[in-house]
């Protein structure tokens, strides 16, 4: 299998849903969202970002708070109405929403009632005409009538977030579902006509061993999950406080973690999954294998996808929205969203201006990461190529007619070596998670 060289693996890296990355964002030109908005050629998907959950999970990073409180959920709704609104009438004409993606946080923390309301907002205002519609769930809160609101509205992609099925994991972060209530889901998912299904998954949780991992691989592939994220779990309390609920002390060393995640290649490799990536996987049917083979996989702030639009609207409180030119991201404090919001505003306030640098070298890093090959100019080769020399000469990459090519070796590299096209990396401070 992959050899283990903890030397590379000692720096840690971004995970790259976008170039430049959310950690190198500060204040954007004032009216440079709406200009870009103004300006977009073509089709666009949306993403609506529900940041709350009826749960809160240790682990868990994203930008979520708890929905028991009624009031701000229905006030956030209500700004979230507003904003939608607001950016419908910045859009030119004539342009089509062709995927609606909503997340969180849980978008089943919300009332199915309400959840309908919103779809038919987005259906109004950007004259939706058969989109992709894709959505995260969480299995402890998904219900009968959710199943029936999934089915009416035509979501097709689903996402569950699982992690490990071993209970003792499940207790150290704050994420206990047995799994008859992620059976029930998958069932009701299925017959609600939900034809690609991810799950979540994590290896270098707490306590966690190899046979947890195999076990909880096995359970996933037994239900018949379509698609599978593998993530390393991050531990960085420093940025996320909850997670110092989580004792340090019981998490995997980074060599355990580097055979876990080998460990979970091999066995999905076996059951017939095809790898995206080194931590992704989709059965052959799945459009994410289809990109995969068709070298038209494109990466963006969900990850791996088959979506061929370059234009990403982001809608809520903390989302990021990427133009070819410009990235932005919403006020992230639900608070002042919802007041700025609420009065018609546009919320962007940070981002980064993609300079032609920033996009040549964005387009490497996705190639690299989605391909495993990228064409790289001589500038680019003269300023990485003493760094790819660890690389290069332990067989994980090489130099080919001008390609920088990623072995099969190099796969649980790749982030690393996609990290060397990254200048802002040399000058950041910033801890991100481990590579693998």
């Amino acid at each position: 299998m992959w050899p283990y060289y903890p030397d590379l693996l000692a720096t840690p890296v971004p995970r790259y849903t976008s170039f430049p990355t959310a950690a190198d964002f500060g204040d954007i030109p004032k009216g440079a969202h709406e200009r870009e908005l103004e300006r977009v050629e073509g089709d666009i998907s949306l993403y609506v970002h529900i940041p709350f959950c009826e749960k809160i999970c240790f682990y868990c990073g994203c930008n979520t708070g708890n929905a028991g409180r009624r009031q701000r959920l229905d006030s956030y709704l209500d700004a979230l109405h507003a904003e939608i609104e607001a950016v419908a009438v910045c859009l030119p004409r004539g342009s089509k929403v062709s995927r609606v993606s909503f997340g969180g946080g849980s978008p089943n923390a919300l009332a199915p009632v309400d959840f309908v309301r919103l779809v038919d907002e987005l259906t109004l205002q950007f004259g939706l005409t058969n989109p992709e519609f894709s959505i995260e769930l969480d299995p402890r809160t998904m219900s009968a009538e959710w199943s029936a609101v999934i089915k009416a509205i035509g979501i097709t992609r689903a996402s569950l977030g699982v992690q490990t099925f071993a209970a003792h994991c499940q207790q150290a972060i704050g994420r206990v579902q047995d799994e008859e209530v992620i059976a029930r889901t998958v069932d009701w998912l299925r017959d609600a006509g939900v034809t690609s299904l991810n799950f979540d998954l994590m290896y270098g949780l707490p306590a966690q061993t190899r046979e947890d991992l195999l076990d909880t691989l096995h359970r996933t592939s037994v239900l018949g999950a379509d698609r599978i994220a593998l993530f390393g779990y991050a531990h960085v309390p420093h940025i996320v406080p909850r997670q110092r609920v989580i004792e340090a002390e019981a998490l995997p060393g980074q060599a355990e973690r580097f055979e876990m995640a080998a460990l979970g290649f091999s066995y999905l490799s076996a059951q017939g999954y095809t790898p995206v990536g080194f931590d992704h996987f989709a059965k052959p049917g799945d459009p994410l294998a289809h990109a995969a083979k068709a070298g038209t996989l494109r990466r963006n702030f969900q990850g791996f996808t088959d979506d061929p639009d370059d234009v990403l609207v982001g809608l809520g409180a903390s989302a990021i929205s990427s133009f070819p030119g410009l990235l932005s991201q919403n006020e992230k404090n639900t608070g002042r969203y919802r007041m700025q919001a609420s009065q018609g505003q546009l919320t962007a306030n940070r981002g980064k201006v993609r300079t032609a640098d920033d996009r040549y070298r964005g387009a490497v890093i996705e190639q690299l990461l989605c391909s495993g090959r990228a064409q790289i100019g001589a500038k680019l080769y003269a300023e990485i190529n003493a760094s790819l020399a660890p690389f290069r000469e332990r067989g994980l990459a090489r130099f080919d007619g001008g390609w920088l090519v990623i072995e099969d070796d190099g796969l649980p590299y790749a982030r690393t070596i996609a990290a060397l096209c990254d200048p802002y990396r040399r000058k950041a401070q910033r801890q991100f998670s481990s590579a693998v």
